[in-house]
């Protein structure tokens, strides 16, 4: 959820705006129990390497060399939260290809996941790949998780639920805050 994603940005997503109220849900119900992945694209198409670097011939105009400062920035209505939310940035669509975010992980004694995001066909689903590798309990927020293309988006949601329903469980944002506000949910967060 960041600045190269929304606005007049060529890789802006359509309904970044319609979820990003579901995602600041989940973001101010527990901040220092979040992780924010960023996409940093590559400094140049040549410093990219391998098929990256096509990628970036197509997409010259989104190098950090022709970005505007802040572009990479997460949006400020997501931004405050930083801290106690933590941000590992990436240079690839996974977040787990570092290493970083599995050490993040490691330190909080994680085990379940909650995914909100875009783009749902590309970086969210690398993102919940990665984790059910690595055997976290992932649950998708399905109205917090959107893409530039509402046909893989679709087809991405339909492959969460049904593909890999013995791997993704998959929720609403409502459905998730109404299970972290339970009582019986409060007394293990806090106890």
């Amino acid at each position: 959820m960041q600045g190269i994603f929304t606005g007049n940005s060529p890789w802006a997503m359509p309904w970044f705006d319609r979820v990003l109220p579901n995602i600041h849900k989940l973001v101010s119900f527990l901040p220092s129990g979040t992780i924010f992945t960023r996409f940093i694209p590559a400094d140049t198409p040549a410093s990219a390497g391998g098929s990256w670097s096509r990628y970036y011939r197509t997409w010259y105009a989104m190098t950090l060399e022709h970005l505007e400062p802040g572009q990479i920035d997460l949006v400020p209505e997501l931004a405050k939260y930083v801290p106690p939310a933590a941000v590992v940035d990436k240079r690839v669509y996974s977040p787990w290809y570092s290493g970083e975010l599995q050490a993040v992980l490691a330190r909080s004694n994680t085990d379940t996941l909650i995914v909100s995001g875009g783009e749902t066909d590309v970086c969210v689903l690398a993102s919940v790949l990665g984790a059910i590798d690595v055997g976290y309990r992932v649950i998708v927020a399905t109205d917090a998780v959107c893409s530039s293309s509402d046909e893989t988006h679709d087809a991405i949601q339909v492959f969460f639920g049904q593909r890999l329903s013995q791997q993704v469980e998959t929720a609403e944002t409502a459905e998730i805050v109404e299970a972290w506000q339970s009582p019986l949910l409060r007394t293990v967060r806090n106890g």
